[in-house]
C-alpha cells in the first residue's frame, strides 16, 4: 500500500468517526459512541406505538437522518391491540418490539414491570420527575385532554370550559344531544379506560358528572381519528377526553372542529415509553428513545407533529412551559408511577366498568 493511499485511508476513518461524533448531543457521556458504533451494526430498531404513523413520520425521519446506518421499523396500533401482541410475543419467546411507546399509560407502565430493560437515559435530567420510573420508563409528551365540537352547530356561547358546563349543557338539551355526544368505549380503548380513571380520581362527582353527560346518549369509540371525524360532519356535536395535540393538528385544516380546554382541570397525558429487556436491537433501542428525549426530538414533536413536548425549552409554545402560560393550575399531568397500575387488578377494573357502564346507561 503506498503512503499516498494509507493517508487517505486514514483521513477518511477520521471524517467518519469526526461525522459520526459530531451527531451525539452535547453533554452525553464520552463513551455513548460505543453505543452510535453497536447500533450501526444493528442496523435496525423496531418500534411498537399507538402514536400514528403520519404524526410519528417527522420523528422518523429526523432520526434515520441523524443515524443514517440505522432503519425505523414502526408499527402502528391501537393500545389494546399493542398490549396483546407484546405479551403474547414475549410468552412465545419471538421477535417483538425493541421499543414501546404508548398512549395508555397504565398499561404501558404494566408492561414496563415486567418486560423494560433498566436504562438511564443522558436526556433524564430535561424531563420532570414525575415523568421517569425507575430508570425503566419514561414519559414522553406533555398532553392536554380537551372537548371538541362541531363549530357551524354549537353556539359560540354554548361552548363548555368545565366538566360541569359540559355536563350543564347537555343535561338542558337532551333532545338536542341524543346520541351525539361521543367519547372512549372504555372497554375496547385502553387508553379510553385509563382517561376514564384519571377523571374518576380528579373530579368526586365524576359518575354524577358522567351521569349528566350521557342523558343525551353517548356514541362510544375505540379511537380518537373516528371521534374527531364525526363531529366534524355533525354526525356528533361535541366529544370528551379526546387528546388534544391530535384535535389541534386536525382542527388546522378543518374549520368546523373546535377545542375547549376545560379549566376546571385539564389531565395531561404522556406517552410512555421503554426498551424492552429482550431487544434484539438494544443499542439502537437507546438510541431512539434518547432520540425522541432530545431537544431535537422534542422540538419535531412540538413542531412538526404538533404533539407538545414534555421539555420546558423547546422554541415555540407547544411545550411544559407554553402549556402552563396557557392553562397555569388546571394542569393535572398523569404521573408515570405505580399509582397508574390500581384500576388494572381485574376485580377492580371489572367493578369500574360496571360503575361507568349504569353511570353511562350503556
Amino acid at each position: 500500500m503506498t503512503n499516498k493511499l494509507r493517508f487517505s485511508l486514514i483521513a477518511a476513518a477520521v471524517m467518519m468517526s469526526s461525522s459520526a461524533m459530531s451527531a451525539l448531543p452535547q453533554g452525553y457521556p464520552a463513551d455513548y459512541q460505543k453505543i452510535v458504533d453497536a447500533a450501526t451494526k444493528e442496523g435496525k430498531v423496531v418500534v411498537y406505538s399507538t402514536t400514528d404513523t403520519k404524526a410519528a413520520g417527522p420523528l422518523i425521519q429526523g432520526f434515520e437522518a441523524t443515524y443514517p446506518g440505522i432503519k425505523v421499523e414502526y408499527n402502528d396500533m391501537n393500545s389494546t391491540e399493542l398490549y396483546n401482541r407484546y405479551i403474547s410475543e414475549q410468552a412465545a419467546g419471538g421477535t417483538s418490539g425493541d421499543v414501546v411507546w404508548s398512549s395508555s399509560m397504565d398499561t404501558a407502565l404494566k408492561l414496563a414491570t415486567d418486560y423494560a430493560q433498566e436504562y438511564k437515559s443522558p436526556e433524564q435530567g430535561q424531563l420532570p420527575k414525575w415523568a421517569v420510573w425507575k430508570d425503566k420508563a419514561y414519559g414522553t409528551t406533555y398532553e392536554p385532554v380537551v372537548f371538541i365540537y362541531n363549530k357551524r352547530l354549537i353556539p359560540a356561547g354554548d361552548v363548555p370550559d368545565s366538566h360541569a358546563a359540559l355536563a350543564k349543557l347537555i343535561a338542558s338539551q337532551t333532545e338536542k344531544f341524543n346520541k351525539k355526544v361521543t367519547t372512549y368505549d372504555i372497554e375496547k380503548s385502553g387508553l379510553g379506560f385509563m382517561l376514564s380513571v384519571q377523571d374518576f380520581k380528579a373530579d368526586p362527582n365524576y359518575f354524577k358528572t358522567l351521569a349528566d353527560v350521557a342523558k343525551g346518549g353517548l356514541a362510544v369509540q375505540s379511537s380518537t381519528g373516528t371521534m374527531m371525524e364525526r363531529v366534524s360532519s355533525g354526525e356528533n356535536l361535541i366529544g370528551f377526553n379526546i387528546l388534544g395535540s391530535y384535535a389541534e393538528a386536525r382542527a388546522k385544516t378543518d374549520p368546523s372542529l373546535g377545542i375547549s380546554y376545560p379549566k376546571d382541570y385539564t389531565l395531561v397525558l404522556s406517552r410512555v415509553s421503554f426498551i424492552s429487556q429482550e431487544s434484539k436491537n438494544s443499542n439502537a433501542a437507546k438510541l431512539w428513545l434518547d432520540y425522541v428525549l432530545s431537544e431535537k426530538g422534542q422540538s419535531i414533536l412540538a413542531n412538526q407533529a404538533d404533539i407538545p413536548s414534555i421539555r420546558n425549552d423547546i422554541e415555540g409554545k407547544n411545550d411544559i412551559d407554553g402549556m402552563t402560560k396557557m392553562l397555569g393550575n388546571a394542569l393535572k399531568p398523569i404521573p408515570v408511577d405505580e399509582t397508574l397500575l390500581e384500576y388494572l387488578q381485574q376485580k377492580k377494573r371489572l367493578d369500574y366498568i360496571k360503575q361507568w357502564r349504569t353511570a353511562a346507561a350503556k
